[in-house]
């Protein structure tokens, strides 16, 4: 059955209530909020906690913490979810996206900002990023203490999200994230340390901007990343139409045979190799490797494990797919919208070879 983007938004829009708060000014532009779950709404049992805590606020309840949020934007706001993000997949972010897409293109709305846990939000960053077409911004904010912590930074990462997404400087930036005073890209941004505030970072990219006394401040004009693609899921209505791709991790002596388990019992469209080095894999593993591309003809694509750096083209075998800067997590959402665009295995490697120059 083939639905409308329209008839596919409004439906899911009508089935997350949405709240407003206050009285419009007509003088301020109106952002939506659209709340997730993650560190930002959650509590500690004591100020000094900043482990162990679970989540138990909400959106209401992140706004009513900033009140100063009033004279930057109007605001309404809905809750997608509750819940960290290690749990969040596509049952969650199909309906998150249409709603995005719904409020980007009603010329009420100048912004979109989410709250999200900082665990995978890289990975909803990156998604959509590639999968919304609008030049009006989408900042994604979190927090690394809870709410309950001393020196607890939610509130300050949604005052400046929210400062982001209702300033027209913010636009034709596509999906940013912003946490620690920073502003940066949401397609090349990546969680690089566990515990730590500083830890949203595009090592090799850089920033894209930064705060100064809150006021916004960009290092550059407008742009989208070399190998910026837009991928059209309008019409998907279900997580399942969404291929399976796996992510596969490299170690010493890892088990070759890990592939075909993931392919013959587990459902995997594609692979993703998470490579030594520059995306290396175990003699044994390309011999099993090249073998299942043969038999089943499914791409696998070749990261790296290390934290950065780029698999270039000639690192890949002839039968793989060198994901370029792109981490595991960024490579299989780009494998699985491929997959799910109906690419052939030509294009697919097209598709990766631009964000490496290839």
């Amino acid at each position: 059955m083939h639905f409308s983007k329209t008839l596919l938004t409004t439906v899911a829009l009508s089935l997350i209530k949405l709240y407003t708060r206050d009285e419009k000014n007509s003088s301020l532009p109106t952002v939506r909020i659209f709340g997730t779950g993650g560190t930002i709404a959650s509590k500690g049992s004591t100020s000094a906690t900043t482990a162990g805590y679970s989540v138990g606020l909400t959106v209401d309840d992140l706004i009513d913490a900033v009140p100063a949020l009033k004279e930057v934007a109007n605001l309404d706001y809905a809750q997608i979810s509750n819940i960290g993000s290690n749990s969040l997949n596509y049952t969650h972010l199909i309906p998150l996206h249409h709603n995005i897409s719904e409020t980007l293109q009603s010329d009420e709305y100048n912004g979109a900002v989410v709250t999200h846990g900082t665990d995978t939000m890289e990975e909803t960053a990156f998604f959509l990023d590639l999968t919304i077409d609008s030049p009006k911004p989408i900042c994604i904010a979190g927090a690394m203490r809870p709410s309950t912590a001393t020196s607890a930074d939610g509130s300050m990462n949604l005052y400046q999200a929210v400062s982001i997404a209702a300033s027209d400087k913010s636009q034709g930036r596509g999906t940013l994230i912003t946490l620690n005073d920073r502003i940066a890209s949401g397609f090349w941004t990546t969680k690089t340390n566990a515990n730590t505030l500083d830890t949203f970072k595009a090592t090799e990219q850089g920033y894209l901007g930064t705060f100064i006394n809150n006021d916004i401040e960009y290092y550059y004009p407008p742009a989208r990343p070399e190998g910026y693609q837009y991928f059209d899921i309008s019409n998907v209505t279900d997580a399942s139409e969404i291929p399976e791709v796996i992510i596969l991790y490299s170690y010493q002596g890892l088990n070759p045979l890990l592939i075909q388990h993931a392919v013959e019992n587990l459902g995997a469209k594609g692979i993703v190799l998470a490579g030594s080095g520059a995306g290396s894999w175990t003699n044994s593993g390309e011999a099993v490797n090249e073998e299942i591309v043969k038999k089943y003809n499914i791409p696998i694509v070749h990261s790296r494990r290390t934290m950065d750096g780029s698999v270039p083209k000639d690192d890949a075998p002839e039968y793989g797919i060198a994901s370029g800067f792109l981490n595991p997590q960024k490579a299989r959402i780009l494998l699985q919208l491929c997959l799910h665009a109906g690419y052939s295995m030509d294009q697919i490697k097209t598709s990766f070879s631009s964000v490496y120059g290839g």
